[in-house]
């Protein structure tokens, strides 16, 4: 959604983003183990761990939609842990399972999720890593691979991770006055997966372009830095409450999320791993039809 809508910021945090903080969750999924972070004024951040059976290939830091959960994703996470990836996923404050979500309303969030993010990185330290996320999460993973957000009040420093190796962004917002912007997108500096659907559409997040307002980061980045834009047909922000809501009276769109596991797991093994075998891989499936549609540049 462009600058030109004229948003509040309240209405762009609790509309904008669209994922209907009222929801009910429900305890369907597994949740990982984990461990405790702390911020710098001293708020526990509690991060979920998902690890892969052998020796881990490579780490994910994944970032949530709003006002869900870590745990919310284990269909996308069980296809990465099984390619060997694991999965560091803080609980954020904007989630309703959050226990202190009341006290950080509106742009709060933004600063603590970005906090967050940063406590996770200087955890791992030097460590190469992998950003990704879903809505809300998915403009977090790009400002971690160098997208050019707007900070948070009293924030300072980059907002980039240096050690991030690439990203990838299921459904990312389109660009919100205060957070992002279309130029903004366009400085993601590291190789990035952009996925989306045609069912698409959240009330009060896409705007005049509907559904392909999630491709902005894609379209607005440089061509020649490994960038991909997966188009779903029919698939909606949940995938029929696969991910992220499972309150969706569905149907589930697992098959369709099956593509996306796979081609997101080829473009990690591409790019954060430097498999040239799954970059050819992930490039031969490279189409301009729906019903999967692989756009690169």
């Amino acid at each position: 959604m462009s600058a030109r809508h004229g948003l509040s910021r309240r209405a762009v945090i609790a509309g904008g983003l669209g994922l209907a903080l009222g929801y009910a969750l429900t305890a369907r999924a597994k949740a990982g183990s984990g461990f405790t972070l702390h911020a710098p004024d001293g708020r526990a951040i509690a991060v979920s761990e998902w690890v892969p059976s052998g020796r881990a290939k490579g780490v994910i830091l994944f970032s949530h939609g709003a006002a869900s959960s870590p745990r919310f994703y284990e269909a996308i996470f069980t296809a990465w842990t099984q390619a060997g990836y694991r999965i560091l996923a803080p609980l954020h404050v904007d989630s309703l399972e959050h226990p202190d979500t009341a006290r950080f309303a509106g742009l709060a969030s933004w600063k603590a999720r970005l906090e967050d993010m940063r406590a996770l990185s200087a955890h791992l330290g030097r460590q190469r890593r992998i950003a990704a996320g879903h809505s809300y999460g998915g403009l977090v993973a790009l400002t971690l691979g160098g997208a050019q957000a707007i900070p948070p009040q009293g924030m300072g420093g980059a907002l980039a991770d240096p050690n991030v190796s690439a990203v990838i962004a299921f459904s990312p917002p389109a660009p919100i006055p205060v957070l992002m912007t279309e130029q903004g997108y366009g400085g993601v500096s590291v190789p990035a997966f952009i996925q989306t659907g045609t069912a698409d559409i959240v009330p009060g997040m896409t705007g005049d372009d509907g559904w392909a307002g999630h491709l902005v980061p894609y379209k607005a980045a440089a061509p020649g830095g490994h960038r991909y834009a997966l188009i779903l047909e029919g698939v909606d922000h949940y995938f029929g409450g696969a991910i992220c809501r499972y309150d969706r009276p569905g149907p589930k769109q697992t098959e369709r999320l099956a593509e996306a596991n796979r081609m997101s797991t080829l473009f990690l093994d591409a790019f954060g791993r430097g498999e040239k075998r799954a970059r050819d891989r992930l490039d031969a499936l490279a189409s301009d039809a729906l019903p999967v549609r692989l756009l690169r540049k």
